[in-house]
């Protein structure tokens, strides 16, 4: 196994909004996440994965960028950029921007100049296109709903957005646009930072020739549609010889619509492009055929089929990224565990799952406390463009009546992991002294911070224990991994080996008691991290409701 310092990294991602507000205008900011360095630091956390930070209108929360090389003014001046990244790099914290160049905003100058003729220098910056038969070029979506073409009156044609008509595409296979890309990238490694996560970057590279997709739900095809296209691998094989091989970077790609094969492309051993992919299979298993919206609950063997076929396809190939929840993401407790009766349980359990797997683990402030998703009571609450937007769309189209579509909207709005993060039981958390930009979820009195670092057996302290599990044990990073009882639909339960060590995780994903014969050499082992306090592990097992165990023999 190729031994690389982000394969033993435990990576945090901070939403800057929500996490914490030093100035009171009710608006996360880089001070407040420089004020809690130090929290960070005792979580034992690797790399910060920081959500766009840079000068844009906010249209989706920042990833809308105006100005790649200027900090967005809620935020806070480069010098307070700086001086984060400075507190990041004294306590050994390393720093990874979030790269977004599938598209920037409409307000960024590039789109502005491109927008005024035919002729414009910065036209062939983004992807323009005539109509064809009186209306958009193809049956393309947008990601938040409605079609992915913009008609602009100024000359007359459509300018494709995957996302946000305020999201224009850049139109990578202009060469100046990519020579734009890596200098801007370049400056921010020359400021210090440690790597990129690389926003869809799947979808950089269209066919030429824009073909129809098949239409969804809403009628449009898929946002996914121009996924892996032609180019992709060799546009992010430039990006590495000309801005990745200049320092020790961490590179992730997010990559929507991606297989297992495009992936061991984008992940490859040889480090041509890109350490790991984000893939999306294991957020799907709870999708209702093509349509995300629904508060279907998964089966779990269907999460088990898609984890195992990534660890098994990628092994000694390319490596996986690991995670549960990111800003795009509802509350995996509420999602996969158990948000009432067995919270804590079942927050301890789903680290302990997902963690000893191989692959780099990232974890999304307020996962560590076990946060929930929120009692969101009408569609007003919400500030999410793709959960109105889809809340207007399908509501209107009479797909489902409102209250279905707020039922959903609870379950797997992005909103759910965009609420301020719950630092203690005072006034809004402890996260701004003002009004906050977004409802905090009630439940702040009972789950925060603030009460679980004083709390040996919370939630937070269990995360920082299997934090520094992965530190002591190599078995755990680099160990290979194999299911067991892939037709369970309560226990997910596998294997890692390294050399002539074997260790055993088995995870009770249910609200029952669920018997459990564990194989006879873990019998009496050293439990390394366990849910409940008291495990035996042996033949017939009482597995309790949502226990979790690691055991190594």
């Amino acid at each position: 196994m190729d031994k690389k310092w982000w394969k033993e990294s435990v990576v945090y991602q901070i939403y800057p909004r929500s996490f914490c507000d030093s100035n009171g205008d009710g608006i996360g900011d880089i001070k407040g996440i420089t004020s809690k360095m130090d929290y960070l630091k005792d979580l034992g956390i690797d790399v910060i994965w920081l959500s766009p930070v840079y000068e844009s209108p906010n249209d989706d929360n920042g990833y809308d960028i105006s100005d790649y090389q200027a900090i967005m003014k809620e935020f806070g001046t480069m010098e307070d950029f700086e001086e984060m990244l400075g507190a990041a790099h004294e306590r050994g914290i390393k720093l990874v921007m979030d790269l977004v160049v599938n598209h920037t905003s409409d307000e960024h100058p590039w789109f502005v100049e491109s927008r005024k003729s035919v002729d414009n220098p910065y036209r062939d910056y983004y992807i323009w296109r005539p109509a064809k038969d009186g209306k958009e070029p193809n049956n393309w979506g947008s990601c938040f709903s409605g079609p992915a073409w913009e008609f602009d009156e100024e000359t007359q044609m459509y300018y494709l957005h995957l996302f946000s008509k305020k999201q224009p595409d850049l139109n990578w296979d202009n060469p100046k646009v990519r020579d734009e890309v890596f200098r801007m990238m370049n400056w921010w490694l020359d400021k210090g930072v440690d790597g990129f996560r690389m926003d869809v970057i799947s979808l950089i590279s269209k066919k030429p020739d824009l073909p129809d997709g098949v239409p969804g739900i809403n009628g449009y095809a898929s946002f996914n549609e121009p996924a892996n296209g032609p180019h992709v691998h060799e546009y992010l094989q430039e990006m590495r010889e000309k801005v990745l091989n200049r320092a020790d970077t961490i590179t992730v790609g997010e990559c929507s619509g991606v297989t297992l094969e495009e992936a061991k492309k984008y992940a490859r051993s040889d480090g041509k492009e890109l350490n790991m992919v984000f893939q999306f299979e294991h957020m799907d298993v709870d999708a209702d055929g093509s349509n995300k919206w629904s508060d279907k609950k998964m089966d779990l063997r269907d999460l088990k089929e898609v984890m195992s076929r990534w660890q098994k396809g990628l092994e000694d190939i390319a490596w996986n990224s690991l995670f549960w929840e990111n800003h795009d993401q509802p509350r995996s407790v509420s999602r996969f565990g158990n948000d009432g009766e067995y919270r804590e349980a079942s927050a301890k359990m789903l680290a302990t799952c997902l963690h000893m797997m191989q692959g780099t683990p990232y974890v999304y402030q307020g996962e560590e406390l076990g946060m929930t998703n929120v009692p969101f009571g009408k569609i007003e609450d919400f500030r999410d463009l793709d959960s109105i937007n889809a809340y207007h769309e399908l509501t209107g189209k009479g797909v489902f009546s409102e209250e279905e579509m707020l039922r959903y909207l609870r379950y797997k709005s992005r909103d759910n992991a965009r609420t301020p993060f719950q630092w203690d039981d005072g006034e809004n958390a402890g996260f701004t002294t003002g009004t906050p930009w977004i409802m905090v979820n009630p439940n702040y009195k009972e789950v925060n911070a603030k009460e679980q670092l004083a709390r040996e057996d919370s939630v937070l302290n269990y995360f920082r224990k299997l934090i520094r599990l992965r530190k002591e044990y190599e078995i755990i990073v680099y160990g290979t991994y194999d299911l067991l009882l892939p037709d369970s639909e309560e226990i997910y339960a596998y294997t890692r080996t390294l050399g002539d060590k074997r260790l055993l995780v088995v995870c009770n994903f249910s609200a029952g008691q669920v018997r459990y014969d564990a194989p006879e050499e873990f019998a009496g082992g050293e439990i390394l991290i366990q849910n409940y306090g008291d495990a035996c592990v042996g033949a017939g097992m009482e597995l309790r409701p949502y226990e979790a165990v690691a055991v190594l023999a």
